[in-house]
C-alpha cells in the first residue's frame, strides 16, 4: 500500500531539524552592511589582480607559442628548450595560486564570513 509523502515544509517555517532560517529581509540587511562590503572588497582585492595577471601569462604563453617559434626553441639544456619550461611554468603558478588563495581565504574570508553567519543565524 502506497503512502504520500507529506509536503515539504515551506520556506522561513520551522520544521523538526531546527529553526527557521534567515529571512529575505535579514539577507539584504546583511548585503547591505558595512561588514559584507568589507568581506567583498578584501576577496575581490586578491582574485581580481590575480585572475588578470594569471590571464595575461597565459595569453603571453599563447602568443609566444603562435608567432615566436625561434624563441620558444630556444634550447636551454639537453632536450629542454623554452616552450617546455614556460609550459611547465603554466601548470606551476596554476598551483601556486590556488595555494595562495586558500591561505589567504582561510586567514581573511573565512573568518569574515563565519562572523556574518554566526551572527544571521543567531539572529535567526
Amino acid at each position: 500500500m502506497a503512502t504520500e509523502a507529506p509536503p515539504p515544509p515551506r520556506k522561513g517555517t520551522e520544521t523538526d531539524t531546527g529553526p527557521a532560517g534567515p529571512t529575505t529581509e535579514q539577507f539584504v540587511e546583511v548585503q547591505r552592511s558595512e561588514e559584507f562590503g568589507e568581506l567583498r572588497r578584501t576577496y575581490r582585492s586578491f582574485a581580481f589582480p590575480l585572475t588578470v595577471a594569471f590571464i595575461t601569462w597565459y595569453l603571453l604563453y599563447v602568443l609566444l607559442s603562435n608567432y615566436a617559434g625561434g624563441f620558444m626553441g630556444i634550447r636551454l639544456f639537453g632536450n629542454i628548450n623554452m616552450a617546455l619550461v614556460l609550459g611547465l611554468g603554466q601548470f606551476a603558478t596554476t598551483f601556486l595560486i590556488a595555494w595562495l588563495y586558500s591561505r589567504h581565504a582561510a586567514l581573511r574570508l573565512d573568518p569574515k564570513g563565519e562572523a556574518i553567519k554566526a551572527r544571521m543565524e543567531g539572529d535567526a
